[in-house]
């Protein structure tokens, strides 16, 4: 974990009592704790899910919070975006989204981007972080996360909503990725979107608090569960399953990051 510098480095008496109901959990100490004060972490999309689970962090106690986000506040987004309300209207969802962070915890650090996420600026921004948390509605930015990711040897969760199903998965510098799992020339529609296909509005709320979550036990306590797995959840039923998957060996993005991050000598490096 990369230190914030203007963060003490131990918690303070304010922070102690803010985190105290997870500190006296079992399993979950002050050590724990100032591993999510040390956290840096990217939250693509300010949308149903990246609302949900950026405040979820940010009340936890996840030291810095980055959001990258390029779209404004429309009416509609009200129903499911629990960040914002009609006076926001108009205004940047990141920008709008990082000061009601900063709101509700004055002890981490939040910085926003409105801008795209393209391959002119990804590794730039996935490089320095712990983790990387993706709530985009795009198949076109999640392969995009999802390469850079594997280049940079950062662990993703990515989350997705639609109609009243959901799913959640991370991937790590070892692990299968996200195009092992959903093959470019398959799942390339941008029309399966919420924006297009409709969504409850309790739906994202779900994903983004598992998201969430899981980033709370990778980030304090080093725990992957769904490590190579695949979360469906099913609103209308109550009902989830897990899925095991592997690596695709034709896969383009687990070769590109294989011939990256490989190291050849042919001789002894003196």
């Amino acid at each position: 974990m990369n230190d914030q510098d203007n963060l003490d480095l131990e918690l303070n008496d304010a922070e102690m009592h803010l985190y105290s109901r997870q500190i006296l959990l079992d399993g979950w100490d002050v050590d724990a704790q100032e591993k999510l004060k040390f956290a840096n972490v990217l939250i693509v999309g300010a949308g149903g899910i990246g609302c949900t689970s950026a405040e979820l962090l940010a009340r936890a106690g996840v030291g810095k919070i980055t959001l990258i986000d390029s779209d404004t506040i429309e009416i509609s987004n009200l129903q499911r975006q629990i960040a914002f309300t009609p006076n926001d209207l108009g205004c940047f969802k990141a920008e709008v989204l990082a000061k009601r962070l900063t709101q509700l915890n004055p002890h981490i650090v939040v910085e926003y981007i409105v801008n795209k996420l393209v391959s002119e600026n990804v590794d730039e921004l996935i490089q320095h972080q712990d983790l990387i948390l993706d709530g985009c509605d795009n198949f076109t930015t999640r392969y995009l996360v999802n390469a850079s990711c594997k280049k940079n040897q950062i662990p993703l969760i990515s989350a997705s909503a639609i109609g009243f199903q959901g799913q959640l998965f991370m991937i790590d510098s070892d692990s299968a990725c996200y195009e092992c799992l959903f093959p470019k020339d398959q799942f390339e529609n941008e029309g399966m979107r919420c924006a297009e296909s409709g969504v409850l509005a309790t739906t994202p709320v779900v994903m983004a608090s598992l998201q969430a979550h899981h980033a709370l036990l990778y980030l304090g306590l080093d725990r992957s569960p769904l490590r190579e797995k695949l979360l469906l959840w099913d609103g209308m039923s109550m009902k989830q399953r897990i899925l095991h998957f592997e690596k695709d060996t034709n896969c383009s993005t687990c070769q590109a990051s294989l011939s990256v991050n490989s190291v050849k000598f042919d001789t002894l490096p003196q």
